[in-house]
């Protein structure tokens, strides 16, 4: 298993040193076509989301979602271990800094997902039970015509199925398992199990089901989250100030950041901040537009700019909150000798037991079965849709015994490894929907001012 860790481990740095510049890059790109539309449109985003906010929206079926339940289930993919293991590995590996990286990366990838859902939202389409369907393999087969477009479709369909219904579903159950063995010793095939029977639950229940589960789930788990990390806040708030200084400092010079692990670099923290960062806000890699999709809306802009506020959600809000409940605890540095020891969740339960006590590690081991779990229907949801582009929906439910599987094996194996290979796999996938996403900006960027174009007409096309 360390031999094959080491293999996962060198693929995956060289994967996201190229990735770091693509996705940042693409993100800058998407920023300025689109005249920073998550600055222009970003208030008028979150009047659309709130504005009368609700738990019970209109009930789902073969037309699609609410744009508050697409909303609710990107994020419920979004807010999972990303924003607490996720968060806390970045620290443990690339020290305070990562966290301003992270913040950088989901700035402008509010601008890419914009964009993912807007071509979303333009291509989305009927499977043969006349039941909505979309995603990136469909807006790819529009950017790029012929075998090479069906290719590149098929070969992200591929990947994602396999990062996120495979891979990033056995992340998920493994960090739930991690947390409930070291908050309650509790046998990690035990909550392996239990996990895989819940998941198989929803599964079958259809997009119905997936929907009414993440519109009530989320709201209720994001709360319960923030409202616990403040109140840790607040009580370490004497170092909140040299918390905030450490992520700027760290961002450019990690060795002069007090706890910093020995050796980190600059490429350190720029590597995970980001490749944490997109496993948390999921920006630019073609997973939540499956979500988008599927909202009932006037016109595409409508559900690009509510995806905006699931980066801001997650990133800004969720992920900021559990960095500085670390960084203020002070877990990483050197009053808790063996803190640089450990990784991942048990570093966030470590730094909530500063201010609930025993508590605290419960608490987390609690949350992070909401959003774990939370993730594992999002992401199941993603990978169901490309498992029926690729075979059609009689392969559903095989492929949901498949998954269910799988999420049992993840809860039992080692913590590093599920990682790294996540971060390889995630890496693969993004390079498809990063080019067909480069191929239509200008569409999106029509599109993003009101105007409409037809990604069917090349000519259309071209001059948008």
């Amino acid at each position: 298993m360390d031999a094959l860790n080491n293999i996962v481990s060198i693929l995956d740095d060289k994967v996201w040193f190229i990735l770091l510049f693509l996705l940042v890059g693409s993100g800058v790109y998407f920023s300025i076509r689109t005249n920073f539309v998550q600055i222009r449109r970003f208030p008028h985003a979150w009047n659309r989301v709130f504005g009368n906010f609700s738990m019970k929206g209109e009930a789902s079926g073969n037309d699609g979602m609410s744009s508050f339940q697409a909303l609710a289930t990107a994020i419920a993919a979004q807010v999972g271990t990303g924003n607490i293991a996720g968060c806390a590995t970045a620290l443990v590996g690339g020290g305070p800094g990562a966290i301003f990286w992270m913040w950088v990366a989901a700035f402008f990838g509010m601008a890419t997902i914009y964009g993912e859902a807007v071509l979303a939202q333009k291509t989305k389409t009927k499977d043969e039970h006349g039941e909505v369907i979309g995603g990136p393999v469909y807006y790819i087969t529009k950017a790029f015509t012929g075998g090479f477009g069906k290719f590149l479709a098929g070969f992200f369909a591929v990947m994602i199925i396999l990062s996120l219904g495979i891979m990033g579903n056995m992340v998920q159950s493994n960090s739930i398992s991690d947390a409930f063995f070291n908050a309650f010793g509790a046998p990690k095939w035990i909550i392996g199990v239990f996990v895989a029977i819940v998941s198989a639950f929803i599964f079958v229940g259809g997009i119905g089901r997936i929907a009414s589960f993440t519109e009530k789930v989320v709201p209720f788990m994001a709360g319960l989250y923030i409202i616990a990390a403040i109140v840790i806040i607040a009580i370490n708030h004497a170092n909140i100030i040299p918390a905030v200084v450490s992520i700027f400092t760290g961002a450019f010079t990690p060795q002069a950041v007090a706890g910093a692990g020995t050796g980190i670099t600059v490429r350190q923290a720029l590597r995970l901040g980001v490749a944490r960062g997109l496993f948390s806000n999921e920006a630019g890699m073609g997973s939540t537009p499956h979500a988008h999709a599927l909202a009932k809306v006037k016109n595409p802009q409508e559900q690009g700019e509510v995806a905006m506020v699931g980066v801001f959600v997650d990133t800004f809000i969720v992920l900021t909150l559990t960095a500085l409940v670390i960084l203020s605890s002070g877990v990483l540095g050197s009053s808790v000798p063996y803190a640089g020891e450990i990784t991942g969740t048990p570093v966030a339960q470590l730094a909530f037991s500063t201010g609930f006590g025993g508590f605290g590690p419960m608490f987390v081991a609690i949350c992070l079965l909401f959003f774990a779990f939370s993730t594992i229907i999002g992401w199941f949801l993603f990978a169901r849709q490309n498992v029926t582009y690729l075979f059609g929906k009689k392969a559903v439910i095989p492929f949901a015994v498949v998954d269910v599987v799988f999420i049992f094996i993840g809860s039992l194996l080692k913590v590093e490894f599920v990682w790294n290979l996540q971060d390889l796999f995630n890496g693969v996938m993004v390079i498809p929907n990063l080019l067909a996403l480069i191929v239509l900006s200008g569409a999106v960027a029509t599109l993003s001012h009101g105007k409409d174009v037809d990604l069917d007409s090349k000519e259309e096309r071209k001059s948008a």
